[in-house]
């Protein structure tokens, strides 16, 4: 009992149990349970998750913490989850952008009220934007809107300025932005304590912003209709007090620019009009998700405790460009002398894959129906039974036929020697086969320019090697063969692999994050993404200064947002190396060898399915009248 009282707790200890006390007080619901963990924080009913601070936290990862403890317990106590679900869009850009706004008023309304917490969640905000990412956005295409548009209104209500980090990225849109919705801007400020005002409000906003698209009038239930009227009417009389603008201009309203909160009953309910009639069903499932903020580990890693110390000399590079024309034809000449070894066998496997997709093709048709193509093979029907109506056909595109892969190659050191052969020789034969089949192919690399840290690391050390400071090597990420270059353009290139020096470390998460991100910019309806991988990211400068599961933590959080939110498929290979305990689609061989039957394999498992829950383009319908 006395070695128990005599024990020492961590010096974090008490900053957590303060933290709790404080987020329970400003929600002003002793329910709340506070938890802490690796990860995104988020709030989900009465349970707060924060980051794990760290043993002993510096004054900055302190600020960080009571940030998000602030904005997620404001969330709690101004935010309704369910008045949000029937006000915010279904999805898409307007959503992110709705959410990124709600997200301000009510951290506004905090820093309004408490000078403290407003230097909290000015911490969090600039931790937010302080990575190197929104610096370095030069052009208004990459520079996330919601972004932009969220640190615009937590200016107008707070008086904050963005952080430096991000003042370029909210410069590139701020013209637009008030081009457009200037005198809605104005009048946020006056809505942000009522939060159904200040979301009808952002609604015509993002309609001026040209995101009405997206919108879907799903905030009106059963009776409320009638409060329309009476709302219209407050909104008009707080016009009334700032002046006779929207009476001065009525042509404006109708022309549809939406920058008014005074929304005119006929146009509510042409939009109401738009719906089936069971999105009030909808409505009641969206209404017991909680908000959470708008966050997702492929966009930011740092709120998910993944962190770079320097990403200055990351490198992403065409494999032609690590070498010389010469180099380049010897390699291709020593890779097609094994290409000769292996022909056979892995000549055997394209060949079943191939005649699995042309068989798809040849077989791709609807039938019975009551326009198309007269299906001759049904008129015994009509012979038999005069009465019996003809029978028709249409021709179905093939699911392939709007399909993208990338292979996404492991090129660590210790895929040297047959691995690696072995690999470049069934990316080399899959993506002529592919080909053929009019599916497209993407072949990629990933693994570090140095041993053991590069000139990341050298920085951390003339930076007095700070604490924690995340990923310390400079990353290598080659295109062997980009989707829209034939195979016959890339074949030398190919052969890069072979070359010794090249395989050093493997930082898998963020290679995969960056193949992913590839593959969304695709236009194909299907896209796949097969990882190649012999064994568990290593790279000893980062997991010498971190914690041991830094980098495979980071993996897992990548692997699950790809595999539970993105519409890319993701399957993998693990050689010698078991990743069934990573992902969930995936398979393990003992010997090189068997790495091209098992990437047809799986190819072909993944043909014979469905897809994705898209609608099939049907082939033109064609009438045929008997004469």
């Amino acid at each position: 009992m006395a070695a128990s009282s005599n024990r020492k707790e961590a010096p974090a200890e008490p900053f957590k149990r303060a933290l709790g006390l404080a987020v329970r007080a400003i929600a002003a619901d002793g329910e709340v349970q506070v938890s802490y963990a690796p990860g995104k924080p988020e709030i989900d009913g009465k349970l707060v998750q924060l980051p794990e601070p760290s043993r002993v936290p510096s004054p900055k990862e302190v600020a960080v913490i009571r940030g998000w403890a602030d904005s997620l317990a404001l969330t709690a106590a101004c935010h309704d989850a369910k008045l949000h679900a029937r006000l915010a869009p279904r999805a898409g850009p307007a959503r992110a952008v709705f959410e990124a706004v709600e997200r301000a008023r009510v951290e506004a309304l905090g820093a309004n009220r408490m000078p403290g917490m407003a230097a909290n969640l000015t911490a969090r905000v600039e931790d937010q934007y302080g990575h190197g990412r929104y610096a370095e956005i030069t052009e208004r295409g990459d520079a996330p809107l919601e972004d932009a548009l969220s640190l615009i209104v937590r200016e107008r209500l707070t008086g904050a300025a963005p952080p430096e980090s991000a003042k370029a990225m909210v410069e590139l849109w701020r013209p637009w932005i008030e081009d457009r919705a200037a005198r809605t801007l104005s009048r946020m400020d006056k809505l942000s304590e009522d939060q159904e005002m200040f979301g009808r409000l952002l609604r015509d906003m993002l309609k001026s912003l040209d995101l009405s698209e997206e919108l879907s009038e799903g905030d009106r239930e059963e009776g409320e209709d009638d409060e329309q009227e009476p709302e219209s009417g407050d909104q008009k009389s707080e016009e009334s007090s700032e002046g006779q603008e929207a009476q001065e201009q009525p042509t404006e309203d109708q022309r549809g620019e939406g920058e008014e909160g005074d929304t005119t009953e006929t146009s509510q309910d042409a939009e109401t009009d738009q719906f089936d009639a069971d999105s009030d069903g909808e409505e009641m499932a969206e209404a017991r998700e909680p908000w959470r903020p708008n966050y997702n580990v492929l966009d930011n890693p740092e709120a998910f405790g993944y962190k770079v110390f320097s990403r200055a000399h990351d490198e992403e590079i065409a494999a032609e460009n690590l070498s010389t024309p010469d180099e380049l034809e010897r390699l291709r000449t020593f890779l097609d002398k094994e290409l000769r070894n292996l022909q056979g066998a892995v000549a055997r496997l394209a060949n079943k894959l191939q005649r699995k997709l042309m068989a798809q093709q040849s077989r791709a048709w609807d039938f019975d129906l009551e326009e198309g193509t007269l299906d001759a093979a049904r008129l015994t029907r009509v012979i038999i039974d005069p009465m019996h109506p003809l029978s028709f056909k249409t021709e179905r595109d093939a699911d392939f036929r709007d399909t993208v892969v990338t292979l996404l190659l492991d090129n660590s050191g210790s895929m040297r020697g047959r691995p690696i052969m072995v690999a470049a020789c069934c990316a080399d034969i899959l993506a002529r086969t592919l080909e053929r089949c009019g599916v497209k192919v993407e072949i990629l690399g990933f693994t570090t320019r140095a041993w053991k840290g590069g000139q990341a690391r050298e920085a951390w050390l003339a930076a007095g090697k700070p604490a924690n400071p995340g990923r310390l090597n400079d990353l290598r990420h080659i295109i062997y063969k980009p989707a829209d270059a034939p195979w016959r353009r890339a074949k030398r290139s190919l052969a890069l692999m072979m070359r010794e020096g090249l395989l050093k470390e493997n930082i898998d998460g963020e290679a995969l994050a960056w193949a992913h991100k590839r593959l969304l910019g695709r236009p194909e309806r299907r896209r796949i993404l097969m990882m190649i991988s012999d064994g568990a990211p290593v790279d000893d400068s980062t997991l010498s200064v971190n914690t041991g599961c830094y980098l495979e933590r980071h993996l897992r959080q990548v692997i699950e947002e790809i595999e539970t939110r993105s519409p890319v498929e993701l399957i993998a290979i693990g050689i010698g190396h078991d990743v069934t305990r990573y992902y969930r689609r995936a398979v393990t061989i003992t010997d090189p060898t068997e790495l091209a039957g098992a990437m047809t394999d799986k190819l072909v498992e993944l043909f014979e399915e469905d897809g994705p829950a898209t609608p099939i383009r049907a082939a033109p319908i064609r009438r045929r009248k008997l004469q």
